[in-house]
């Protein structure tokens, strides 16, 4: 006997019905009023607002966030219905954001409140089912960018409602503003500190990382001698060496890529070893057989076992690389760069130009670490680890 199969519980339903139990608890989306006389709290219903616009942005805030939550009760959703539950989703927050009081006339109420936790529990609804979705690989990154989404979206929200003060925490929109105003400043802090000293420290570092690394696996009196030297590198603190970097080779470029050597050069180092170690006896001892040389032995072999080895290296050094110049730009650079900017604007404090730069520094070493995840699928397309994902 085949027993019907029971429809399957779409993923955050109970998430859903509290977020419906809060939106019906917050009623009309009342907003507490401050009396500009004797300062008294009057709590006013959507409809009792100032302007017509008002009371249709508060009553489609509501609908929306009410449509949304009744949607996410569905059982089974499909892409088109998650569709839906997210733009009504993301509508809603709009309008809390555009409800969320900027001055001392308007405070928000506990509806406010409720309606906002409602729009949390949504989110993560949201987030879980476009997870669940069968999205095709180039829409993989989906699902994270609309996690990203919702976390500006709610650090807009919260740090309007809150009145915080922008000299501890700019909203995203006076960030994206300063991005905007500031672009051409802020492509010129980017050429300095990556198109000069990043680059041409990280590829100083790290090909004389994997160059020693295979002079010491060749020669292996130079791991009795030359490793515990080189070791040194990674314990000498940032802090003390940018400084002396400075006085050796001047306010430019150079001092920072001379930091970020010797910062890159002994991950490098040690992975290139541990790659080159990797190689399997049977196999070594094959080449062997066919009287290969040493050079024949690390080309065919060796230096192709040791790929995935340095590509790790090489990853890890990519965001190590822009920390470095960065933070050596706060101990003298010219008058561009994104440390130089990062400290000039903080003591200024006009931190949504610092935050911009954090992020035009961010997406610089995200897209790195695209870069060099995409190149290592395509050098290491034969590694179990590359072949499997």
């Amino acid at each position: 006997m085949i027993r019907p199969t029971a429809p399957s519980t779409a993923p955050g339903a109970l998430l859903a019905v509290f977020a419906l139990a809060l939106l019906c608890l917050s009623g009309p989306f009342a907003i507490l009023m401050v009396d500009p006389g004797d300062y008294v709290l009057q709590p006013r219903a959507w409809w009792q607002a100032d302007s017509v616009s008002d009371q249709i942005l508060q009553l489609g805030t509501a609908l929306c966030l009410l449509a949304a939550a009744v949607l996410a009760l569905r059982p089974t959703p499909q892409r088109t219905h998650t569709t839906v539950l997210t733009a009504l989703s993301l509508a809603g927050a709009l309008g809390l954001i555009v409800l969320a009081p900027t001055d001392e006339s308007r405070v928000p109420s506990h509806a406010y409140w409720l309606a906002t936790m409602a729009l949390m529990l949504l989110a993560v609804v949201t987030v879980q089912r476009v997870a669940a979705l069968s999205l095709p690989r180039w829409l993989a990154p989906l699902t994270a960018g609309l996690f990203g989404l919702w976390m500006l979206l709610l650090w807009e929200q919260l740090v309007t409602a809150f009145a915080v003060p922008r000299v501890l925490l700019p909203p995203p929109s006076a960030v994206v503003l300063a991005l905007w105003e500031h672009a051409a400043t802020l492509w010129g802090d980017l050429v300095q500190t990556v198109g000069k000293a990043v680059l041409i420290g990280y590829a100083l570092g790290c090909g004389l990382g994997v160059l020693t690394g295979i002079a010491i696996d060749r020669l292996p009196f130079l791991q009795r001698g030359l490793l515990p030297v080189a070791s040194l590198t990674s314990t000498i603190p940032l802090v003390g060496i940018a400084p002396i970097a400075v006085m050796w080779f001047g306010f430019d470029w150079p001092s920072k890529a001379a930091v970020i050597v010797l910062m890159t050069f002994f991950p490098t180092l040690v992975s290139t070893l541990a790659g080159l170690g990797a190689a399997g006896k049977l196999e070594r001892e094959l080449m062997h057989s066919y009287a290969a040389s040493y050079r024949r032995t690390l080309l065919d072999l060796r230096l192709p076992v040791a790929l995935p080895f340095i590509f790790n290296a090489l990853k890890v050094n990519a965001t190590l690389a822009l920390i470095g110049a960065i933070v050596a730009e706060f101990f003298g650079s010219p008058t561009q760069g994104l440390g130089f900017r990062i400290s000039t604007e903080a003591s200024r404090m006009n931190m949504p130009l610092v935050w911009a730069t954090i992020v035009v520094a961010s997406a610089v070493g995200m897209l790195a670490y695209s870069a060099l995840s995409r190149l290592e699928r395509r050098v290491n397309f034969w590694h179990p680890s590359v072949r499997s994902a």
